[in-house]
Formats: C-alpha cells, sequence, structure tokens
C-alpha cells in the first residue's frame, strides 16, 4: 500500500510538472497582458492590439527559423544577417523583375545560405555557434558592401502589400505568420522530418546508427530556417518601404529567447510551433507595453537580455531535473 501511494504521488507530480511545462507560456503570456492591461489605458484598444500582431510577424516567422534548429540542438545566430541581405537583394532585384519574381529570388537567397550554414556543419562538424556567427559578421559586412552602408528606397508600390496588404481581412504579415504556423507545427508532428527532427536533437548518434541520414535532414532543416529568413526580409521591407542593410540587428536573440520561453530546450528535441509562436508574442508584447509605459529602449534591451539568460536557465534546471 506505500509503494502504491509513494507511485501515485510521483505519478501526480509528473503529471503537474508536464502540465507545468505545456501552459506556463500560456500563463506567462496571460499574465504580461494582465499587467500591461492594467497599467496602460491604452494597451487594449483596438490599434494597438493589431499593431502588436503585425511587429509580431517579422521576429515570430524567425522564430519559427530559430525553433527548428534549435530541435536539432543546434542555433542560428545568421537568421537576422540572413533576413537583411534576402531583402536588400530582393530590393536590388526589384529594379529590374517583377516584385513577384524579386520575392522567389529573396527565398531562394535565404535558403542558399541556410543550406550553406547546414553543409558546413554536418559535413565539416562545425558548432553551429561559430558557423552561423561567422555566417552572420560575413552576410553583415557584405551587406554594407553591397549598399555602402545606404538604404534602399524608392521601390516599387506592390511591394507594400507585403507590410500593409491585407487577406480575407487579414494583415498580410499576419496571414504569412499563421500560415508559418500551422506549417511546421504539421511538419513537426505529423511527418518523417519532423519526427527526425525531434529525434536528432534527442540523440544525433542514436539517430544516425539507426540508419538515418542525420547530416541530410540537418542541411534541410537550416536550409528551411534560411528560406523563412528570406520571407522575414520580405515582410519587413514591405512595412519599411526600403531595404536596410543593417534591418533585423539582434532579432536572433529576440528569436532565441521567444523559443526558449515558448517552451523549447537549448540542448535539443523538445518544443512546438505554437508555443514559440506564445513566445513571440510575449516578447512584442513586453516591448509594446514598456514603450507605452515610456521606459526607454535602452532599458527594454536590458530586459530582452535578462529574460534570455532566465528562460536559459530554467531550461537547464528543467532538463537536469
Amino acid at each position: 500500500m506505500l509503494v502504491q501511494k509513494s507511485e501515485l504521488s510521483g505519478e501526480s507530480r509528473f503529471s503537474r510538472k508536464l502540465f507545468f511545462q505545456k501552459y506556463a507560456a500560456i500563463v506567462m503570456l496571460a499574465v504580461v497582458v494582465l499587467v500591461f492591461s492594467i497599467a496602460s489605458p491604452y494597451f487594449l484598444t483596438t490599434t494597438n492590439l493589431m499593431n502588436i500582431a503585425i511587429q509580431t510577424s517579422v521576429i515570430g516567422v524567425l522564430t519559427i527559423a530559430q525553433l527548428i534548429v534549435l530541435l536539432t540542438a543546434g542555433i542560428d545566430l545568421s537568421v537576422g544577417a540572413v533576413t537583411a541581405i534576402a531583402g536588400v537583394l530582393a530590393a536590388m532585384m526589384m529594379r529590374s523583375v517583377p516584385v513577384f519574381v524579386a520575392t522567389i529570388g529573396a527565398l531562394i537567397i535565404g535558403a542558399v545560405f541556410g543550406y550553406a550554414n547546414g553543409l558546413i556543419i554536418s559535413k565539416m562538424k562545425v558548432p553551429p555557434f561559430i558557423v552561423t556567427l561567422g555566417m552572420s559578421g560575413m552576410l553583415r559586412g557584405l551587406n554594407l558592401v553591397i549598399t555602402n552602408g545606404l538604404p534602399i528606397s524608392n521601390l516599387p508600390t506592390s511591394v507594400a502589400w507585403f507590410g500593409r496588404g491585407k487577406v480575407l481581412g487579414i494583415p498580410v504579415p499576419v496571414f504569412f505568420l499563421i500560415i508559418v504556423t500551422l506549417l511546421f507545427q504539421w511538419i513537426l508532428s505529423k511527418t518523417r522530418l519532423g519526427r527526425y527532427t525531434y529525434a536528432i536533437g534527442s540523440n544525433e548518434e542514436a539517430t544516425r546508427l539507426s540508419g538515418i541520414n542525420t547530416a541530410k535532414y540537418v542541411r534541410i532543416i537550416y536550409m528551411l530556417a534560411g528560406l523563412l529568413s528570406g520571407l522575414a526580409g520580405m515582410i519587413l521591407i514591405g512595412r519599411l518601404n526600403s531595404a536596410h542593410p543593417t534591418a533585423a540587428q539582434g532579432y536572433e536573440v529576440n528569436a532565441i529567447a521567444a523559443s526558449v520561453i515558448g517552451g523549447a530546450s537549448l540542448m535539443g528535441g523538445v518544443g512546438t510551433a505554437y508555443g514559440a509562436i506564445v513566445g513571440a508574442f510575449i516578447m512584442t508584447i513586453l516591448n509594446n507595453g514598456l514603450t507605452l509605459l515610456g521606459v526607454s529602449a535602452f532599458y527594454q534591451q536590458i530586459a530582452v537580455g535578462a529574460i534570455l539568460i532566465v528562460a536559459v536557465c530554467w531550461d537547464y534546471v528543467q532538463r537536469r531535473a
């Protein structure tokens, strides 16, 4: 009887732990919304809520890109730089080709740089941190060389559709975010690629020994992360109606923080697209709410860094437990 009670008690604690892990991000989101709703009368206005959704679009897409890489126990510090260069090169292409062709070009450019990351990581066995950090620095420098450090403006008016257009009454950036989230949640939960992604993150060597070409799937994951970065680049230039060589600076940090807050683990194998988007909304709402309260952007940057440290420490504690 004592053994049964002990087992039941252990199962109960385990169930509560799983419940907390699954819904912690949603509870945190509700708390953040409640706090800023009380602190500012402007927070729950329709205009501000729509602004939050649109602001979340770019960082949300990049959070999904970061998530799928984190699931393989990797990291991609180049998503912001890929976003910037995809936008710049797409803007340059728009001088001679239609916007639709330039959009395809931006996606291909992002995918190529992402694939290059995955190829070096999988073939040369170089740590993802080093590869993607180097790629980020290289692309940031290349962007400045291409543009002489100046933004590219006078873009076709149709490019504004990516930032200010609507589909079925939904702002285009938000529409893209919804589609990307649903698509990658389906990929991760229902497809072979998703299963192998989780398996690689949980134990890459065991997955390889079971006959799965792990290097191939690592390249695919980084390529998809680059493709999503290219999409984020198009959304960004649509919102700004120009392409800036220094765009998306620091977005990779926000994407990592959002993914971890949303339940992903830096150790790999844990996380969902739904959770990552909840984390992205938490990050955006924090910035938005602090802005409404008149908090300096400098302090907001401190807050983002602190949140990332706390999230990583929490993930480490959970993994040890």
